[in-house]
């Protein structure tokens, strides 16, 4: 055990000083049975420098009886609770459950409070590994929770509960909520999954087809096998929002008769306009290009993503009354002065369209990569050589790559500084120009343009990369300048970076928003820019990046606007986390997270079908959508990552069953706020807040704790059921019925109980209830035999009532 520093608090007051002053290094210790051999095992991550006793607080083990209402401290053991004739006659439910906890010997160490407050039992949380640590379960903030694909014979079968966030929404730049629209499939509430997606990302049949998908590297089921194939679910998805525009492209309700111009009609500035017409907004869209869509139009392939998909994305927020004023010139036929003054609020989305200069010896004989794509994507056409030389190692390099290919050139060859494993670009779209013949060479820089007797290109010199990054992974080429090669090729297209150019803000202006960088210095939270009502996001801020980077920023920034324009709040372009609506029967079983045990055991991926390599062209899509059954068969596959364990305390469901109210250092709460809202007490106390003291009050009915467990004398319940049934001539007239054991928190079968009040106690009363009782439930796969339990329990306590009337 680790020492520790040992301070005796004088009063809650004076414990709950420390522990907030502390900052997380102290811990408070009220019976210790529990704490001591935390501390002892080495389970934790880390340990407190300070240990705060509350046993020497005055009133901290009391119990009394006031005004019909029995007064518990805190501190109260729990054999004095189960042996209290008091508590006896008011909550015998809760001597019963006092009695019931452990041996005597920890009943008469053991306090209420921390029996209420303990942390979860579950063997993943903590069993000691051989170096004497713990499993990195997601309880104690990894990645995953092992009962899922493991060992689940004592967990919940209601589901689970959030838990330190998804490995997969936390690698989405845009902080997508994957799991919870995942759910929603499975379910086969495709209206609702939308509406999920779209409060992070308005348009997902776009960034389906174009993302690198970040969120697949980090997904929990790589340890199993192929990640869940988001971006297929996602295409689906999104697929699914476009053919039904009208109904998630809708014009607001309510005019606030505010004005927000927003400059540039890429992925950035198209996000905003969204979540500002939604807010009521006027919104005028600024673009110097015929068509809007930006990158997404004129930057990525046809047979990435066809452009008449951009067309009615457009056309959506032209039905919602966005404005779009395109082939302006910002700069020129417009000033960015003029747009302000017209304006209440604006967003500046600008990408990166300008060709860096590499001083590159004939660099003046290359084409720029992004040009020749925007070409192509025009006209769908373009004069190619015959040997073809792109530059370049990222996605828009492979773009160019295969596009050379299409227009068919007779060989194409990609040249980069990284070795495969550290290229920009994802590995299917490598894979794909592999399988479409293009010959990538790895590990090779730039050394200058090689020319023919009459100036045309004839090749490239290319130098030998040693190392690409410095040891802080800053970009840092080194090169073997004496080992060189000449690649042979007629043409040579430059696909290494683009640069943002921001002439278009003027002198003024533009001294007012730049940074050192030359790029706009907006704060990188909120995208508010130092000028008063001039927000901006995208390559604009933070040089050339992907479409989702920049959908996020004008999330945020219409947020903000919103904000400043006096918006209500409730437009959808905030950040929204897990709120899923109630559940028919029982509003707390939507809390819990579910997933399909039988599909998360797939270890191969559902793939897009794509078309054979000789087959594709500049136009067609390489790959069509999944159906809606294959979505939902992949969404299946979705772990829903969360805590799936349950809580330890047989007094918890008690107090919840019996309507106390907890009283802490702060606050009172009711033990039905205090319980079941969050995964763990500590997730609804404040720091340093501490509970005092229990109320429990006297209620008519016969009360009673029955708990399922592997040894009666020492283990927790694998099932309980806290009941209060009042019965008057073999009628229910009132019931409140808490379960233990089987979800994360106690579980209240508030449906069970409207079900049983006016019903006279039989055997068929008894049965439908327990049927009722489990209705809903998700059981993991090896605990199902926790529903016969829950069954059992609850036709034990009806008719139990009955002959007890």
């Amino acid at each position: 055990m680790k020492q520790f520093e040992h301070v005796n608090a004088a009063s809650f007051e004076e414990a709950g000083r420390i522990l907030k002053e502390s900052g997380g290094t102290a811990q408070a210790m009220a019976g210790g049975s529990d704490l001591l051999g935390t501390y002892k095992d080495n389970l934790l991550k880390t340990y407190p420098e300070t240990v705060v006793n509350l046993k020497k607080i005055p009133g901290f083990a009391a119990l009394e009886e006031e005004d019909g209402c029995l007064k518990v401290g805190a501190g109260c053991k729990l054999n004095t609770i189960a042996q209290n004739q008091a508590v006896q006659e008011a909550c015998p439910a809760l001597a019963e459950a006092a009695y019931s906890v452990a041996s005597p010997l920890i009943r008469s160490i053991g306090t209420i409070g921390g029996n209420i407050c303990q942390d979860v039992r579950c063997w993943y949380y903590r069993y000691p590994d051989s170096m004497g640590g713990a499993l990195d379960c997601k309880r104690k903030g990894g990645g995953t929770c092992y009962a899922i694909n493991g060992e689940n014979r004592y967990h919940s079968v209601f589901g689970g509960m959030s838990c330190h966030g998804t490995p997969c929404a936390k690698s989405c730049p845009a902080g997508t909520d994957v799991p919870a629209y995942m759910a929603k499939l499975r379910e086969g509430k495709w209206d609702e999954a939308a509406e999920i997606i779209m409060r992070y990302n308005p348009m997902p049949m776009m960034t389906s087809r174009i993302c690198p998908h970040p969120c697949q590297d980090d997904c929990n089921q790589c340890t199993y096998g192929d990640s869940v194939n988001v971006h297929g679910v996602e295409r689906s998805l999104g697929d699914y929002i476009l053919e039904h525009a009208d109904r998630y492209y809708c014009a607001p309700e309510r005019e606030t008769g505010k004005r927000a111009a927003i400059i540039g009609a890429g992925p950035g500035g198209l996000s905003a306009a969204y979540y500002l017409r939604k807010a009521g907004h006027s919104v005028v869209v600024y673009d110097r290009m015929e068509k809007a869509g930006g990158v997404l139009r004129y930057g990525i392939p046809h047979y990435r993503l066809p452009k008449d998909m951009v067309d009615a994305y457009v056309n959506a927020l032209s039905a919602m009354g966005v404005n779009f004023r395109l082939g302006v010139q910002v700069g020129q036929d417009i000033t960015v002065e003029e747009i302000q003054q017209s304006s209440d609020s604006m967003y500046v989305g600008t990408g990166a369209w300008k060709q860096p200069v590499l001083g590159l010896e004939g660099e003046n004989l290359t084409q720029f990569g992004l040009d020749f794509l925007t070409q192509v994507n025009i006209y769908l056409e373009k004069s190619i050589g015959n040997k073809v030389l792109v530059c370049g190692g990222g996605n828009v390099a492979m773009d160019v790559a295969l596009t050379a290919v299409r227009l068919g050139a007779g060989q194409v060859k990609l040249v980069c500084l990284e070795q495969e494993h550290d290229m920009p670009a994802a590995s299917e779209e490598i894979a794909r120009a592999r399988e479409e013949g293009v010959e990538i060479c790895n590990g090779w820089g730039l050394g200058r343009i090689v020319t023919d007797e009459n100036g045309r290109v004839a090749g490239l010199e290319a130098k030998r990369c040693l190392a690409v990054f410095d040891e802080e992974h800053r970009f840092s080429p080194v090169y073997d300048e004496a080992d060189r090669i000449v690649l042979e090729a007629d043409t040579i297209i430059l696909a290494t970076g683009q640069r943002v150019d921001l002439s278009f803000l003027g002198e003024h202006f533009g001294g007012q928003l730049k940074s050192a960088r030359g790029l706009i210095d907006a704060d990188t939270e909120s995208f508010k820019t130092k000028k008063d009502g001039v927000y901006a996001g995208g390559d604009a801020v933070t040089g050339p990046d992907i479409a989702i980077r920049a959908i996020l920023a004008g999330r945020v920034a219409a947020a903000g606007m919103n904000r400043d324009l006096g918006g209500c709040g409730e437009c959808g372009c905030e950040e929204i986390g897990r709120e899923n609506p109630s559940a028919d029967g029982n509003p707390q079983e939507a809390a819990f997270l579910r997933f399909d045990p039988g599909a998360v055991e797939n270890a191969e991926s559902h793939k897009l079908k794509e078309i054979p390599a000789s087959e594709r062209t500049l136009i067609k899509e390489d790959a069509s959508s999944f159906d809606r059954e294959t979505a939902m068969a992949e969404a299946g596959r979705c772990m829903n990552c969360g805590c799936y364990a349950v809580s330890p305390s047989d007094i918890s469901p008690v107090l919840v069953m019996a309507g106390a109210d907890i009283v802490t250092t702060e606050r009172t709460l009711t033990a039905e706020e205090l319980f079941t809202k969050k995964l763990t007490v500590q997730d609804i106390l404040t720091s340093g807040e501490l509970v005092k003291e229990i109320r429990v009050p006297k209620r008519s009915g016969q009360m009673h704790y029955d708990k399922k467990r592997v040894r009666n004398a020492i283990d927790f319940a694998i099932v309980s059921l806290a009941s209060c049934l009042d019965v008057k001539d073999n009628v229910i007239q009132d019931a409140r019925l808490v379960f233990g054991g089987v979800a994360p928190v106690p579980l209240r079968v508030k449906h069970v109980e409207e079900f049983l009040k006016g019903k006279a106690v039989t055997e068929e009363t008894a049965d439908q209830a327990a049927g009722l009782a489990v209705g809903g439930a998700s059981p993991m796969g090896k605990n199902e035999y926790k529903l016969f339990m829950m069954k059992d329990l609850m036709r034990s306590a009806v008719l139990r009532a009955g002959r007890s009337s």
